[in-house]
C-alpha cells in the first residue's frame, strides 16, 4: 500500500497554521536528496480540490524522498490562497503546483516565485501570460461542457424545445466559463428549439450554492434542466430534485460522494468527471522528475488531461474507486503510465488551452 502524505490543511484545521506548519526540515540539495516541495489549491474543503491534493501526494509518495505540503483556504477565497502560496515559497523551494480560481491574483507572485528559483507548474487553471509559468496541466473544459450537452440531449429526445439553465459557480475563472460555453453553444447548435438561460453565478460555498439553484428553480419551474459546472451544483441539483419531486434533468461536475449517490439514485442523469486526482498525480509527477533528472526544465505547453462521463454504466466501479487515495491510483494506474510514457503526444500550446 502506498503511504499517504499528511495534507497540512487537514492535519492543522486553520488558515494560519496552514501557511505556518512544515511537513519536514529538509533543504534543498541536502545530502538525503529529499526535496521541499508543495501544491496550493483555492478551496482544501471541496472536492475537486481534495482530490488534486490527493493525487499530487500520491505522486509525491511514489516519487520518494519529497517533503509535500498542501495548502488552501477553507473556503474559496483568492486573496487567502494567494497569501498561503507566497508562504509556500519560502519553503517548498523545489517546486510548487498550483491550482486557483482567480488567475490574476496570483501573476505577480508566481512571476515572484520563478524568478527566485522555483519551479512552478499551474495545475487546472491555465496561468496568466505575466505569471511566468510556462507548463499547465489541465483538461479541455469546452469539450467536457459539450459532453454534458451531448449526455442531456440524449435523454431529452428528437427536438427538444424548452429552457436549459445553467449555472457557474465563480464567472470569470475560465476553466469555469469554458465549460458553461460549451454547454450552451453544443445546445444552440444542436437543439435550436432550446433557450439557453445563463449561466447565472451559483457559488462554490456549498450553502450559497443551494440557495442559488432553490432561486432558479423557482423563477424557471417549467426548465427542461439544471445544469451547472462545479461540485456543489452537482449534489445541489440533486437535493432540489428529489426534495420537489421535479422532472426536469440536473447534473453537474466532479465526483463528491454525494455527487455519486446522485448518479447511483438516478437523480442526476450524469455527472462530468474532470479526474481531478489523475491531474494532480501527473502534474506532480512531472515536476519531480524535472527537477531531478533534468535540471529543473520543465515541458513547456499546455499538457491535455482526459476527463469523461460517470452514468449508470460505471458507477459503481467509480464509487469503488473513491475508496481511498490508493484505490484511485489502482484505478488510474495504465492512463498515468500511458501519458507518462509518451508526455510530448499531450502537449499543446499554451494559448490554446481552454
Amino acid at each position: 500500500m502506498h503511504p499517504r502524505l499528511r495534507t497540512t490543511a487537514a492535519a492543522c484545521g486553520a488558515l494560519v497554521l496552514l501557511g505556518a506548519a512544515g511537513c519536514g526540515d529538509h533543504s534543498p540539495g541536502s545530502k538525503s536528496g529529499e526535496l521541499d516541495m508543495g501544491i496550493a489549491v483555492a478551496n482544501i474543503s471541496l472536492n475537486f480540490a481534495h482530490e488534486m491534493v490527493l493525487g499530487a501526494e500520491s505522486a509525491a509518495g511514489h516519487a520518494g524522498k519529497v517533503n509535500f505540503k498542501a495548502v488552501g483556504p477553507p473556503n474559496t477565497d483568492g486573496p487567502a490562497e494567494a497569501q498561503l502560496f507566497q508562504n509556500l515559497t519560502t519553503t517548498a523551494r523545489d517546486g510548487i503546483v498550483l491550482e486557483n480560481l482567480d488567475p490574476p491574483i496570483f501573476t505577480r507572485p508566481a512571476a515572484q516565485a520563478v524568478d527566485k528559483g522555483v519551479p512552478l507548474v499551474a495545475l487546472d487553471t491555465a496561468p496568466t501570460d505575466g505569471s511566468k509559468i510556462g507548463f499547465y496541466v489541465g483538461n479541455d473544459n469546452y469539450a467536457l461542457g459539450e459532453l454534458m450537452a451531448k449526455e442531456a440531449l440524449k435523454r431529452l429526445g428528437a427536438h427538444p424545445e424548452g429552457e436549459i439553465v445553467i449555472g457557474v459557480p465563480n464567472p470569470g475563472t475560465p476553466v469555469l466559463d469554458n465549460r458553461a460555453k460549451g454547454i450552451s453553444d453544443t445546445f444552440r447548435k444542436l437543439a435550436p428549439g432550446v433557450k439557453v438561460l445563463g449561466p447565472f453565478q451559483t457559488y462554490s460555498d456549498p450553502g450559497q450554492n443551494y440557495s442559488s439553484w432553490s432561486s432558479q428553480v423557482n423563477a424557471h419551474p417549467e426548465a427542461l434542466a439544471f445544469l451547472g459546472v462545479g461540485d456543489a451544483d452537482s449534489y445541489n441539483l440533486a437535493k432540489i430534485k428529489k426534495t420537489r419531486h421535479g422532472t426536469w434533468l440536473t447534473a453537474g461536475f466532479d465526483v463528491d460522494p454525494k455527487t455519486l449517490e446522485a448518479v447511483k439514485d438516478g437523480s442526476n442523469f450524469v455527472t462530468i468527471d474532470p479526474q481531478h486526482f489523475l491531474k494532480g498525480y501527473l502534474s506532480t509527477a512531472i515536476l519531480v522528475d524535472s527537477v531531478r533528472h533534468k535540471d529543473g526544465k520543465l515541458p513547456q505547453g499546455w499538457f491535455l488531461s482526459p476527463g469523461g462521463v460517470v452514468d449508470s454504466a460505471d458507477i459503481d466501479d467509480v464509487i469503488a474507486r473513491q475508496k481511498s487515495a490508493t484505490a484511485a491510483y489502482d484505478w488510474y494506474k495504465p492512463t498515468i503510465d500511458k501519458l507518462l510514457a509518451d508526455q510530448q503526444a499531450r502537449i499543446k500550446p499554451l494559448k490554446d488551452a481552454r
